[in-house]
């Protein structure tokens, strides 16, 4: 490894520490280094660096010679480094001075750790499916930015009543869905908004997708599974004029009478795993699975 990327939320500096134990086992492997532009002014402010680092401030800026990109946040923060790198193929590992952390796995007190299993070459790589969206007619506002890691939310837009989400999938009716909104997940998905409506979880190097119903009219609708090369048309009724489509919580309001289609991306996300990591291990580690309070106090 010789030249990184590191991204942080821009808002505020939170792990101080920990920045700087990832800078200085880097610079220990003499490996380059470039900290996204906002996030280094703020690093700056700080009086967090001592010494001054190349900066990236746009998709533009990189290219295929990176070959990490760290980073420093949450799952949130991960979310937003995928529009940084895109269709590049730079693989992400990220460090988790948030809360959740199922994207972001690697704990804060094994950083220097991680690193070293994977200078060694003691990791996998895992490639997530992307969804892509598309309007018709176009919007403007997805002109770029067209594509989700976790979810696409269908929701509605000032108004407390529901909204119907007309599905059809490969251009076949399946139903109306009379909810407060329609979460269609990818695998990585399936621990984010999907599973807070009650989706299920799936592995993510699933080849499959979710569409979730958000608080629905109907009790009979319940979240369903399908293959990832399912293409998925939507066509949304509304007693507003408009609705709103979140993409990995990027909101834009679109007209009622537009056609949502969405459809996996045509190009991966790469996340690093350490060997001392594990999907699984998250899994047990953030949902509390198998633990025994069997000899916890009462209180």
């Amino acid at each position: 490894m010789k030249k990184v990327a590191i991204y942080g939320q821009s808002y505020s500096i939170s792990a101080e520490k920990e920045i700087q134990i990832l800078l200085e086992v880097l610079q220990e492997n003499n490996i380059e280094s470039y900290i996204e532009k906002k996030f280094y002014d703020l690093l700056i402010e700080g009086n967090i660096l001592d010494k001054k680092y190349p900066t990236f401030s746009h998709f533009n800026d990189l290219n295929s010679t990176f070959e990490t990109l760290f980073t420093l946040g949450g799952d949130g923060t991960i979310l937003r480094a995928v529009t940084y790198i895109r269709d590049l193929g730079i693989p992400i590992l990220g460090i988790n001075t948030g809360r959740l952390g199922f994207l972001a796995t690697i704990n804060k007190k094994s950083i220097k750790e991680s690193i070293n299993l994977i200078l060694k070459g003691e990791y996998s790589i895992l490639e997530r499916t992307l969804l892509e969206v598309k309007t018709s007619p176009k919007t403007e506002e997805l002109n770029e930015l067209n594509f989700a890691l976790n979810e696409v939310t269908i929701a509605r837009k000032n108004t407390t009543s529901m909204i119907g989400v007309k599905t059809s999938l490969n251009n076949e009716y399946l139903t109306n869905y009379w909810a407060d909104g329609l979460i269609i997940a990818t695998p990585t998905g399936s621990t984010g908004y999907s599973l807070s409506c009650n989706g299920p979880v799936i592995s993510p190097d699933s080849k499959n997708l979710i569409i979730t119903p958000i608080a629905p009219h109907n009790l009979n609708s319940r979240p369903m599974v399908i293959s990832d090369n399912t293409s998925i048309q939507l066509n949304i009724d509304s007693r507003e004029k408009d609705f709103l489509i979140s993409l990995d919580s990027r909101i834009t309001t679109i007209p009622k009478n537009t056609e949502v289609s969405i459809n996996k991306a045509t190009f991966t996300v790469k996340s690093i795993i350490p060997n001392n990591q594990s999907f699984l291990r998250t899994l047990r580690s953030k949902l509390l699975w198998g633990e025994d309070t069997r000899n916890e106090t009462n209180l």
